[in-house]
């Protein structure tokens, strides 16, 4: 039995051939075992007879290979009640049903195989209770495996490591350390079990201190899977230093050469910050697979340097790696953040030249790539050739219509989703609500949030709460939304707050505005955008010296502003605007355009809005301090740059301004031109002087 201990929970029960498990069973299989006929197999598959075969098996009382025939087609429950004819079964038979229940997770038909095994006065050996006990754990029935393994005589290192193994995948973690401690010797496989435990389950700390104890017992080597686990709690904990420890190890024990624990390297330096030291491991790494690709082209994605994501991923087309769902849909989330609309479009082309399936998730991540760039024609194509649109896809479009000013195709979208069977989720009504508050239905948004729970039987979130909460303030019904936020059952987060200072700039609401400002300053005081919005709100009601408060409290706290820029793309380069910018190459060109620009606008009645000017200072210089913001910038050299009727498309890094939003629409009329902004918020989408949003945004 010595030499069964080395065998590993994982790959014990395959590499076990089936003779040798036949020598290592009790006396009580010792009558001689029947030997299936070679050609039985052969003569199944290829008489087309096989419910004949089977009967004529069964009258020569051939009741063992008739079993076998029966498990190699998987019809479990017929094997099982054939086990009735035969009056001592051998171990065989019952390591070929045991074996076919754990491969079907079959609970329940083991639980037969094991009362039939006592019935039939069969006493198992070791390797079939390790069978049994596998099948037990695998089937997760830890209370069957539990009683199996305390009434067992004898125990191998097998059986340990099985219910260890089984305690510490189920989160039983105490009960896996107290079974790993009193083992009575341990192996490789033992220590890895109860490391990966912890490491599954966020214990990362005391994954890392066992890894030590390991460390210090020469009897023991890590291996890959062990150093993996260890890499993984360094990595969840954010410690370079440990992790360079791990590293070191590596090196000096030789493990340096194996893809496993180089991806799990790389991991660890890309999750602790040091992604120069990951992108030097995966350089390193010779057998690097799609999974290592596409964790390296993530990495560089979560880090912001979208460049080098973009770079990489360019590189392993050119590669013969071929780029999975999980790849296409990290790289279209990526254009999607960056709305680098040209880019998705062509990962989208790379995807049909290859053949996508369009009922995968990466299709998804195509519907909400179109949508989060604004092209709602696109991600609607795309939709529409989903044989079975899944939820994050209906929710996708009904976000999208809302953000880009379709609040009515949105909701209609939301009843189409209802009537397809496809159950919303909370994320779903986010964007229902949301299409209520951009368009300005507020009874219809209250019967919705209504519906959340008593329609759904869902759970009103916070997000719920702060959508309702936008949708109220900015119809100016504060009363409503005070009490909404006095009773709501969970604690008002900064999006609900952030939500009411915003309605309460466009009513002026004084009183309800320093009451959200007071309550943002506490969550997050370094955010600017709530000094810059409350100092807005008292610019336009000329509390000078209030603004004044506001400016010095943001001095005091070392808050700094942050800086509005906008960026259009023409023939697929960016070309980037602050506000006031004269480092454009064609800064005359366009600075003089916006001066024609600008009396034109005045004679066809444009007037600048100079209320949410902080400064006080002159009209006149209230105006051109307007005139150089980064949209009209970015908006003038779209105009300049491209044929007359090209669409203008502009993405600003803050919410638009009131000025610059009616600027806009005059700009529209006057070019004849589509022009297209998307803020922080949504997509306003002006043309012929007029904007999706219809001025409530």
């Amino acid at each position: 039995m010595k030499s069964m201990q080395l065998y590993k929970v994982g790959n014990f029960l395959k590499l076990f051939s089936y003779r040798r498990a036949i020598c290592s069973f009790s006396s009580a299989t010792s009558q001689p075992q029947l030997k299936r006929p070679s050609s039985i197999h052969n003569n199944f598959f290829n008489s087309g007879t096989k419910d004949a075969l089977l009967k004529r098996l069964c009258r020569g009382n051939n009741f063992k290979e008739a079993i076998d025939i029966l498990c190699e087609q998987k019809r479990l429950g017929e094997a099982i009640q054939m086990l009735n004819h035969i009056e001592r079964p051998p171990a065989a038979t019952y390591s070929t049903l045991l074996q076919l229940c754990l491969q079907l997770r079959a609970l329940d038909e083991g639980m037969k195989v094991h009362a039939h095994t006592k019935s039939s006065g069969f006493v198992p050996g070791i390797v079939i209770s390790n069978r049994i006990l596998n099948m037990y754990i695998k089937c997760n029935s830890l209370v069957n495996a539990q009683k199996l393994f305390d009434e067992m005589p004898e125990r191998d290192l097998c059986s340990w490591n099985i219910m260890i193994t089984g305690c510490a995948k189920a989160g039983r973690l105490q009960e896996a350390r107290k079974l790993f401690d009193q083992m009575p010797q341990k192996d490789n496989f033992s220590w890895t079990a109860m490391i990966s435990g912890y490491v599954h389950h966020d214990r990362h700390k005391e994954a890392l201190e066992l890894y030590r104890v390991m460390q210090r017992n020469e009897k023991f080597k890590c291996n890959k899977f062990t150093i993996s686990s260890a890499l993984a709690a360094s990595a969840a904990i954010q410690s370079l230093h440990l992790g360079k420890e791990i590293h070191g190890h590596i090196l000096r024990v030789g493990l340096d050469s194996d893809g496993v624990v180089w991806s799990a390297l790389s991991d660890m330096y890309g999750k602790c910050g040091s992604i120069q030291e990951a992108r030097r491991i995966f350089d390193r790494t010779v057998d690097r697979d799609v999974v290592s690709w596409t964790a390296m082209i993530d990495r560089y994605f979560k880090e912001g340097r979208r460049e080098e994501g973009f770079a990489l991923f360019s590189d392993l087309l050119k590669s013969r790696i071929s780029p999975n769902g999980f790849t296409f849909s990290g790289v279209l989330n990526a254009c999607a953040d960056y709305a680098a609309e040209e880019l998705g479009k062509q990962v989208h082309g790379y995807m049909t030249r290859i053949g996508y399936d369009p009922s995968s998730f990466a299709a998804s991540t195509l519907v909400h790539m179109y949508t989060k760039c604004g092209n709602i024609k696109n991600a609607r194509r795309v939709f529409d050739g989903m044989p079975q649109p899944d939820l994050v896809s209906w929710t996708s479009l009904i976000s999208g219509h809302a953000q880009n000013g379709q609040p009515d195709e949105a909701l209609q979208f939301f009843e189409l989703l209802l009537k397809s069977g496809t159950q919303p989720d909370h994320i779903t009504f986010v964007g229902v609500l949301s299409a209520c508050t951009h368009a300005g239905l507020v009874d219809k948004g209250l019967e919705y949030f209504h519906s959340i729970k008593e329609k759904h039987g869902l759970i009103h979130t916070a997000d719920h709460y702060a959508c309702l909460i936008d949708l109220l303030s900015r119809a100016g019904r504060f009363q409503e939304a005070k009490e909404i936020i006095d009773t709501m059952p969970m604690k008002p987060d900064k999006f609900l707050w952030a939500s009411l200072l915003g309605g309460c700039r466009i009513h002026g609401n004084l009183e309800l505005a320093k009451r959200a400002a007071e309550a943002l300053f506490e969550i997050e005081p370094e955010n600017p955008a709530t000094y810059i919005t409350l100092g807005n709100i008292y610019a336009t009601a000329n509390l000078w010296g209030e603004v004044a408060e506001v400016r010095k409290a943001m001095e005091g706290k070392g808050v700094v502003k942050k800086p509005g820029l906008s960026w259009i793309e023409i023939k697929r380069e960016v070309h980037v605007f602050l506000v006031g910018d004269t480092s454009h190459p064609k800064s005359k060109e366009i600075h003089e355009f916006l001066g024609k620009l600008s009396k034109r606008m005045k004679e066809e009645g444009y007037v600048p809005d100079t209320n949410f000017v902080l400064h006080d200072v002159e009209e006149e210089q209230k105006e051109q301090n307007l005139s150089y913001h980064s949209e009209k910038l970015a908006v003038a050299f779209g105009i300049i740059s491209t044929p007359e009727g090209t669409l203008i498309k502009v993405f600003k890094n803050l919410r638009t301004c009131v000025d610059c939003h009616t600027a806009i629409k005059f700009i529209s009329k006057i070019t004849k031109r589509k022009i297209i902004v998307r803020d922080f918020n949504r997509f306003h989408s002006f043309q012929d002087g007029n904007c999706s949003c219809r001025d409530y945004w």
